[in-house]
């Protein structure tokens, strides 16, 4: 069987990055998330600090939160989205593996054995996510679910021209409170596995 790629995207407070990760142990794939960030510093020689700001921000008093920018095009954005785009795609060309937002989806569409997945849950769900698993005010939660969710939305109408959650470019949208990380995680390795098998 040739190698395959899984893109996910995910709502904010959905808890798509832990559900990543444990795809990645069960699948027994790499998992690439910030170590984009890492490898897009060493190749434009700016320091990640910098990258990160450009690409993704938000901050509040008690900690420091990430998401895609995509308000307000600058040169600097867009050349690092350059190399971040070749950087996916030679990850994409060379292994299996488990890639979590950056609209890999799209700067992927050409893979054969290609699998998107958008990772959603109610809001009232991602709230509590907020507050229990990443320690925010219920304030904070809030503020950050919306500002995050519409940074991610404008970011990838912007580089890949239609928004994450797009049906038409997913191959399956599921809600994460349903079976919750390592239920989901398992619900949607088996699906990995069968969409591979039968291509």
């Amino acid at each position: 069987m040739d190698h395959f790629v899984v893109t996910i995207n995910r709502q904010f407070g959905s808890l798509g990055r832990p559900i990543a990760r444990k795809m990645s142990e069960i699948l027994k794939v790499d998992y690439y998330d910030r170590d984009i960030v890492d490898a897009v510093a060493r190749q434009t020689g700016m320091p990640v600090s910098v990258v990160s700001d450009k690409e993704e921000t938000a901050k509040s008093g008690f900690f420091y939160m990430s998401f895609p920018l995509g308000r307000g095009t600058t040169q600097t954005q867009d050349a690092i989205f350059r190399t971040q785009q070749q950087i996916i795609a030679g990850i994409g060309d060379r292994e299996s593996c488990i890639i979590v937002g950056r609209c890999s989806d799209y700067i992927l569409r050409g893979q054969p054995n290609l699998i998107r997945i958008f990772i959603y849950a109610p809001y009232e769900k991602r709230l509590s996510n907020c507050v229990n698993s990443l320690h925010m005010t219920p304030e904070t939660a809030k503020k950050m679910i919306q500002d995050v969710d519409r940074a991610r939305d404008a970011y990838h109408v912007r580089y890949a021209g239609y928004i994450p959650s797009d049906f038409s470019h997913t191959d399956i949208m599921i809600d994460s409170s349903c079976l919750g990380v390592d239920g989901t995680a398992t619900y949607l390795c088996d699906f990995v596995n069968a969409k591979v098998s039968i291509r």
